[in-house]
């Protein structure tokens, strides 16, 4: 780690942030065996969570390494605590299940706002990473356990209940995990730390866009100058980066890929702002070069998706996060997210807009 220390925006743009280390490949079977006990518990959690940091997961390893990231699994939990959890947390699920299995169509014509969620999760299913084998098809069962777990989380969690990006969020563990209530408890988990981003007043969205201004203005003073002079200091623009943790920005595998890398919490808990300013440096000379206006920049971050080289993005993220130190965590508010939020009795906001 390096401490920040205050140099032009022309010197450290020489660094060219070659610093960032150079990407491993995944974690795989037999060296995730080396981080277990006898009994199965994970004897180094920063370890574990350095080598994904560097690395990420093999694919075949995800089912069981997300749920540890994710906080499902706690790393001191044996191989028998885990199936004891199984087994407890299935039933849980099943009982929370038909809570709305029960609602009879008499009971759901009075029962509006039930009508509503189920309305948006049935639209949003059939149109969530259907390109993708294990969705596409009509009479998809995996799209059927999609709905089924989001309307059983719109139970589970009453207040926030269901928002447009829930099912980007949702999608790729269900793939992971293959398995229905062990999906809905990480989702869970993924919601208690992501769930202030569909609140109806965007604070925890708010917050984060706040924070990516201050860490621009540190980082990249010309870029930060340029969008303030263009009215785009609100950084809308980067909205569904942050709201769905760039689903829509990558190829599946290389969403799975960074979200397993933005869970380790390795670095920064913040680590997705970081990767915001290194998109944005990447191409701050377009940006700027061409005079972007905020419908102009809007567009042209839009059209970004499916373009950004993630192993450039995250080596350059990293650098700035260790470039930024101290810096840059006093530059994000206490609570932000993915932070865990401060319970204080209203952690969530009804949130029925559509925000994608």
């Amino acid at each position: 780690m390096c401490a920040f220390v205050y140099v032009s925006f022309w010197q450290f743009d020489k660094l060219t942030l070659v610093w960032g280390k150079p990407r491993q490949p995944p974690l795989g079977s037999e060296e995730w065996t080396t981080f277990l006990d006898n009994e199965g518990r994970v004897m180094d959690s920063n370890a574990l969570r350095k080598r994904i940091f560097y690395g990420g997961v093999d694919h075949k390893l995800r089912r069981e390494v997300w749920a540890f990231l994710l906080g499902y699994y706690a790393y001191d939990s044996t191989y028998a605590e885990r199936e004891y959890l199984r087994c407890i947390k299935k039933s849980e699920y099943e009982n929370i299940k038909r809570q709305w299995q029960s609602i009879s169509p008499e009971q759901a014509r009075r029962f509006t706002k039930f009508r509503e969620r189920k309305g948006l999760i049935d639209k949003d299913v059939v149109r969530t990473d259907r390109s993708v084998t294990f969705f596409d098809g009509d009479d998809n069962p995996n799209v059927h356990l999609l709905r089924d777990i989001l309307l059983t989380y719109s139970f589970y969690n009453f207040d926030l209940g269901y928002c447009q990006g829930m099912s980007d969020l949702l999608s790729p563990i269900l793939f992971v995990m293959e398995d229905e209530s062990q999906s809905f408890w990480c989702f869970v988990a993924l919601m208690e730390r992501l769930g202030p981003n569909f609140n109806r007043d965007q604070n925890g969205m708010h917050s984060q866009l706040f924070a990516l201004s201050k860490l621009v203005e540190l980082l990249d003073n010309p870029l930060h100058n340029y969008f303030k002079q263009n009215d785009c200091l609100n950084y809308f623009f980067c909205f569904r980066w942050v709201l769905i943790q760039f689903k829509r920005e990558f190829e599946y595998e290389k969403t799975m890929r960074l979200w397993e890398v933005l869970w380790t919490h390795y670095l920064s808990e913040h680590l997705h702002l970081y990767v915001c300013v290194a998109i944005l440096k990447r191409y701050r000379n377009k940006i700027m070069g061409e005079q972007m206006d905020f419908d102009t920049l809007l567009k042209f971050i839009n059209e970004l998706s499916g373009r950004i080289d993630l192993d450039a993005i995250l080596r350059d993220a990293e650098a700035l996060c260790i470039c930024a130190g101290e810096n840059g965590a006093a530059s994000i508010p206490p609570g932000t997210p993915p932070s865990l939020p401060i319970d204080n009795g209203l952690l969530y906001s009804q949130q029925e807009d559509e925000v994608l």
